[in-house]
């Protein structure tokens, strides 16, 4: 039996490390949060009936090694296998070993190894066998433990970034304009650089760099002392982190976007989210508004007193700034005075008023001339696959929207999908939308809703989402059809297979595969 005991305990350590690189990947993607890996591992365990019968099979045998150890053989190998779709080396997020990654392995290592070396010194072999099923299904908690644990030195090594961030602030002394919002940060931010680019020495922090880690190696890599205004896009996952990044940054101008159920998962209700947003205004002198959000129009009434307030809007004409949508292009009106019209020019993408009118608003703050802001508002750059529009080789034109997660964007992606193939096949691929908490379920139900009365075919993209889009599609009366896929790239495969010239293809969303 030790023989057996052994290659069980040997086995066991396999399935260990197999686990540990699958939950300990979904831990780096999920931005070193603790609980994530628990959270996602439910999901995945969880995601299909076989799925979710190997995990029963899995604790069953391990309950039975009680007694018989070698049967911890069978849970090791549910484990190293499994969750079924969920493999060791990622297709969209592999694992990359960087000293944070390599601190929460340890530290998930020496963890389990205690756990085995005291049962063994205890119980013996058998004893470390029995706990080695154990610890191998409870993986994903002890990366959750190991997260936890090194959260405070993490932040202690930060301050160190943080303080050489703060020191080139002081020598620089931009203006600095924070945007945050639960969409259409990006997009802003790309709008505004390009809006004051002509005048002034901009510089934005690139690509989503929105959290502290992203937000001093803008600082600490990118500002010179040439630089005049420093445009940083700061995101949030809970109340109290804007207001941080606030301490060392101090933002002149503070931008709110809109408030939305993006991240509802973590904020837990949009009182929070305006909440956890309203921080970037605390020590700013001008807080720029999406009224047309009306979370943002009751903020903009409790700020008036202590801010000067700037109202923008894409509908409401009487605004503070205003971007209209009109038959000719954009149209930029400031206090009610219209400044003209100016046709849009860029065929790549499908221009946010509402995002536009924010990057105005801050730009005519920073001294820009109406007519020039106009002007520029012609050629706004669009952002990487955020409805980004180009024709495939078979003819057919894609809108690329992968990067959008939130449900406004995904309703204007449709109304431009919409309106982008009058007389072909429209064709919708999407994943749903995720972190949105308890509204979820219904959010993706009721875009599915909208998508079937928009759109001639509908593929819907993994498990995560899919029984709250099939419930949607089939409240219409006469759904449009609908293909199930596992991946993206089956979508993409059937996308080029079935349409032609005079069609059109939204690619909704693209969630990471650590997601089921």
């Amino acid at each position: 039996m030790s023989a057996l005991d052994a290659i069980a305990l040997g086995v066991s350590v396999i399935s260990i490390a197999c686990a540990d690189l699958r939950w300990l990947r979904v831990a780096q993607r999920e931005h070193y949060l603790a609980g994530a890996a628990s959270r996602f591992a439910w999901r995945w365990w969880s995601s299909t009936v076989l799925n979710a019968l190997l995990a029963l099979a899995a604790l069953a045998a391990a309950a039975v090694a009680t007694v018989i150890p070698a049967v911890a053989i069978a849970t090791a190998l549910v484990i190293a296998s499994g969750p079924v779709g969920f493999g060791l080396r990622g297709r969209t997020s592999r694992l990359r070993w960087t000293r944070r990654l390599a601190l929460v392995a340890g530290l998930g290592a020496v963890l389990e190894a205690l756990v085995l070396a005291l049962t063994g010194a205890f119980s013996g072999l058998s004893g470390a066998v029995v706990a080695a099923g154990f610890v191998a299904l409870a993986a994903p908690v002890l990366v959750d433990m190991a997260l936890f644990v090194l959260h405070p030195l993490e932040d202690l090594l930060a301050q160190r970034y943080v303080r050489r961030a703060e020191d080139l602030l002081a020598r620089a002394r931009p203006l600095v304009v924070g945007i945050t919002g639960s969409s259409g940060k990006t997009t802003t931010k790309n709008y505004l650089a390009y809006l004051l680019s002509g005048d002034r020495s901009v510089m934005a922090s690139p690509r989503s760099f929105n959290n502290r880690a992203g937000l001093t190696r803008t600082v600490n890599e990118h500002l010179t002392v040439d630089t005049d205004v420093l445009v940083a896009e700061m995101g949030a996952y809970g109340r109290g982190e804007i207001a941080a990044l606030c301490a060392w940054l101090r933002p002149e101008v503070a931008v709110i976007t809109s408030i939305g159920p993006s991240h509802l998962e973590r904020f837990g209700t949009l009182e929070r989210t305006l909440e956890a947003k309203a921080e970037i205004t605390a020590g700013a002198r001008v807080a720029v508004l999406n009224v047309d959000d009306a979370r943002l129009e009751s903020l903009a009434k409790r700020l008036d007193a202590t801010h000067k307030v700037l109202r923008v809007s894409g509908t409401d004409a009487t605004a503070d700034v205003a971007v209209l949508e009109h038959a000719e292009g954009l149209e930029l009106r400031v206090s009610g005075r219209a400044y003209g019209v100016v046709e849009f020019v860029a065929e790549s993408h499908t221009p946010i008023r509402t995002n536009a009118a924010c990057a105005a608003a801050v730009a005519l703050e920073l001294g820009i001339s109406p007519e020039a802001v106009l002007a520029r508002l012609g050629s706004l750059p669009g952002v990487p696959n955020r409805l980004q529009r180009y024709y495939a080789e078979g003819g057919y034109l894609v809108l690329d929207d992968t990067f959008n997660a939130n449900p406004a964007g995904a309703r204007h992606a449709l109304e431009v999908l919409g309106s982008a193939a009058r007389s072909g096949r429209r064709m919708l691929v999407t994943p749903g939308i995720v972190e949105l908490g308890r509204a979820q379920h219904e959010e993706n139900a009721a875009f599915a809703e909208t998508a079937a009365r928009i759109a001639t075919d509908v593929v819907i993209v993994g498990r995560t989402n899919r029984a709250a889009l099939l419930q949607g599609c089939r409240r219409v009366a006469d759904p449009p059809p609908m293909k199930l896929v596992a991946r993206r790239k089956q979508a993409v495969d059937w996308a080029r297979a079935e349409l032609g010239a005079d069609d059109a293809v939204l690619f909704e969303n693209d969630l990471p595969d650590h997601f089921p």
